[in-house]
């Protein structure tokens, strides 16, 4: 290990994550609360834990984070990014496993803003042709 403790940020649609990993017993601190408390869907929990099962580091390092804006399963996938960017920085032999498992891109997409003279981004007003 290069580093005892590690920083990095992630980002997914408007939520920000900000990450800090050490050596420990597993632990996640989201926002000094409990991550089951932060996070009560499974599948979120699941989500924001792939990076450390894909590293098989499940279990052995310590996350504490902060996360702001978005909603939670953009906060899940901030803090999943923030995760996947500590752990090659921490160890660079990761990269290629996460990048494969595309852990490491951002995920780009926002929702696209609505237009003038159209019901949504993309939905138009019913046409009547008489």
């Amino acid at each position: 290990m290069a580093a005892a403790m590690q920083y990095a940020t992630g980002k997914r649609k408007y939520a920000i994550a900000r990450a800090w990993l050490s050596a420990g017993s597993g632990e996640i601190v989201v926002n000094q609360r409990a991550f089951e408390n932060y996070f009560p869907r499974p599948s979120l929990r699941s989500l924001v834990q792939y990076p450390l099962e894909v590293a098989g580091l499940l279990g052995k390092y310590n996350v504490k984070a902060t996360l702001c804006g978005g909603g939670p399963t953009g906060q899940a996938g901030a803090l999943r990014h923030a995760i996947a960017k500590a752990l090659v920085t921490m160890t660079p032999a990761l990269r290629e496993p996460l990048k494969k498992e595309g852990l490491l891109t951002r995920d780009s997409r926002v929702k696209e803003r609505k237009k003038y003279g159209q019901k949504g981004a993309r939905k138009r007003f019913q046409y009547s042709k008489r």
